[in-house]
């Protein structure tokens, strides 16, 4: 050896110390080596090793002590070495490949001025293989072990007990149960007696709940049991065998605390909450279906759902059941509801899946919620809005009638007067003609647009056709008014089925509108496409536009803003109302102050 290993901590011996030593080393029976602790390299060999190794001094020399040691347990050798004093068992590697069993005893000491540790290792592959593996497997377990004996001292604890307890194998083992365990906790459980009886009986126990808290730790729950080890019909030892459950206690605890959270939120909703599985068998019923529905919960559990909704709602309720189930999609959908004292209710609702861990539907989740308060909102709306409607429109008529009305009462007067003349009696005459005619016309489109034609004789329309006409009607008075009239159509006709004079009177009523809201110049742009099947009319100005509060009502009867106040408030009525005659649609785009684009739409003919 290069230097001579002195124990740690020991004043320096004599040199005949030193040479005794050597010969110890070297003569020892066991394999003996000083390894390096830093680096684990070896810095001495005895001969014992080299023989039963199979390695030479000079490859010991060149080889660390994680060479001899199989990976797996390269983690546990460090963590063994770390250690200054005590036995260890291990598995060491021989040059050829050979895997033996050692008990290894380590003693710290300094090879010149390096901390090294003296390592002893006793071969107990064939005499002791049976315990090591035993020690292995207990240590293995991951409940915690302690074997007991008759005399209730503690025979063997292992890794698991050790480290949660935080105590030493020699505090522990050999030691009464009474000082491992705190006697309070013995004396709660009746431990020592449940033990003792193990002993008499044979018997095991099995199920018991222990609490403990060893010092520095927090509180920890196991289920124990008690099972007893038995030799040639005599009870040797009692294993007791103990299971850390307080993982899985707080769990359990916050599982049933989300359960009872969720339970309590269901529970306080307005709306129905029910679960069916995949047949519509009601599995589950809160108190607000109890409320709303009238049925209890022990009512309707396993009934079907199907059978609560009137016949004409339940081919429509299974298919949302099977759209949920098969496809794992929420859908929604309104069915009426059956409730105990016969009234049919309307209900929203919205069908989800339940699934398994596996992703598999095992049932569904509705949620229903009562219409009958928003059906008599929404009817007082619409009573509402047909009174306002219906004000606006006696409010128009009175307007419209009243003038031309006025003008005829005011000329009537002057015909009864005896000394007028004749060119005088013949203005009047005329001014009650045209009075009652300007009536009867507002009248007519009142009629026109509140009652449309039910039956139409239809033809195939031009629609370009139909606008030129339009166009050529208006062109006078677009030239007065400095506006420029520009047409954009396609280079082949397209074609819609209805009446060309109705078709007429509704681009005719929106030039005309669109004149009005022009002031003094600008443009009327009219554009025709044909997009995937239907014909699609653009009338655009750069007049005033529209303001956005005004957009909803300008379809309304007598709706007219100062801008356009010039007519009778019924043009874009009636064209509404004929554009629906003609199974079509028309919109507005409006800016206020940037024109306005209406846009017609009505399905073109196949060709």
């Amino acid at each position: 050896m290069n230097a001579a290993p002195n124990l740690k901590g020991v004043e320096q011996a004599p040199r005949n110390t030193e040479d005794r030593y050597r010969i110890l080393f070297d003569a020892n029976p066991q394999p003996m080596w000083v390894c390096e602790l830093k680096t684990l390299a070896f810095l001495a060999v005895n001969d014992a090793a080299i023989r039963h190794y199979g390695y030479s001094r000079d490859e010991f020399l060149s080889m660390s002590m994680d060479r001899i040691c199989p990976r797996d347990d390269a983690p546990r050798l460090r963590k063994m070495l770390e250690r200054e004093s005590g036995i260890a068992p291990c598995r060491h590697i021989k040059k050829d490949g050979t895997v033996i069993y050692a008990e290894t005893t380590l003693y710290p000491l300094l090879f010149g001025d390096r901390p090294a540790r003296l390592m002893l290792s006793v071969d107990v592959t064939e005499g002791k293989r049976a315990e090591f593996l035993y020690h292995m497997l207990v240590d293995s377990i991951p409940s915690s072990v302690l074997l007991i004996d008759e005399s209730l001292c503690v025979f063997l604890a292992n890794r698991n007990f050790l480290e949660k307890a935080r105590r030493s194998k020699a505090d522990t083992c050999g030691k009464p149960l009474n000082e491992v365990f705190p006697l309070v906790i013995l004396d709660e459980l009746g431990l020592l007696s449940q033990i003792r009886q193990s002993f008499k009986s044979g018997q095991a126990s099995q199920g018991q709940r222990l609490t403990y808290r060893a010092p520095g730790v927090p509180l920890r729950t196991y289920y124990y049991g008690i099972i007893p080890m038995s030799w040639a019909g005599h009870v040797e030892h009692v294993m007791l065998l103990m299971d850390d459950v307080t993982e899985q206690l707080r769990l359990g605890e916050e599982i049933r605390r989300i359960e009872r959270h969720l339970a309590s939120v269901v529970e306080s909703a307005n709306e129905i909450v029910l679960s069916t599985d995949t047949k519509g068998r009601i599995s589950s019923w809160n108190t607000a279906a109890v409320r709303i529905c009238g049925y209890t919960s022990r009512e309707v559990q396993f009934k079907s759902l199907f059978d609560y909704c009137p016949e004409r709602h339940r081919e429509n309720l299974r298919a949302s059941f099977r759209e949920a189930g098969q496809q794992g999609n929420s859908c929604a959908a309104e069915y009426d509801f059956t409730t105990s004292n016969g009234a049919v209710i309307p209900i929203s609702w919205v069908f989800s899946p339940m699934k398994d861990d596996a992703g598999a539907t095992v049932g569904i989740v509705a949620v229903g919620r009562d219409l009958t308060e928003q059906r008599k909102f929404e009817q007082q709306i619409r009573q509402a809005d047909k009174l306002a409607a219906l004000g606006v429109m006696a409010g128009g008529i009175a307007h419209e009638v009243r003038t031309p009305l006025t003008i005829a009462s005011s000329a009537a007067q002057f015909l009864m007067e005896d000394d007028i003349t004749p060119e005088f009696r013949k203005e009047c005459a005329t001014k009650v003609h045209l009075g009652m005619h300007r009536a009867s016309a507002i009248i007519e489109n009142l009629l026109r647009f509140a009652r449309p034609s039910g039956h139409m004789e239809t033809t195939n329309v031009n629609l370009e056709t139909v606008i030129r006409q339009a166009g050529t009607l208006i062109a006078n008075e677009a030239r007065l008014q400095k506006i420029e009239i520009l047409f954009n159509f396609p280079s082949r006709p397209i074609l819609v089925a209805g009446i060309a004079s109705l078709l007429e009177q509704v681009f005719l009523n929106l030039f005309f509108n669109a004149m009005n809201a022009i002031a003094d110049s600008g443009s009327l742009t009219i554009s025709v496409e044909e997009t995937a099947g239907k014909a699609i009319v653009h009338v655009q100005d750069t007049g005033c536009g529209i303001a956005d509060k005004d957009i909803d009502k300008i379809f309304d009867p007598f709706y007219t803003n100062a801008r356009m106040g010039g007519g009778t408030g019924l043009g874009l009525s009636i064209c509404y109302s004929i554009v629906k005659q003609h199974s079509g649609s028309i919109d507005v785009d409006g800016v206020l102050g940037k024109g306005t684009t209406f846009i017609v739409t009505f399905p073109a003919v196949r060709r």
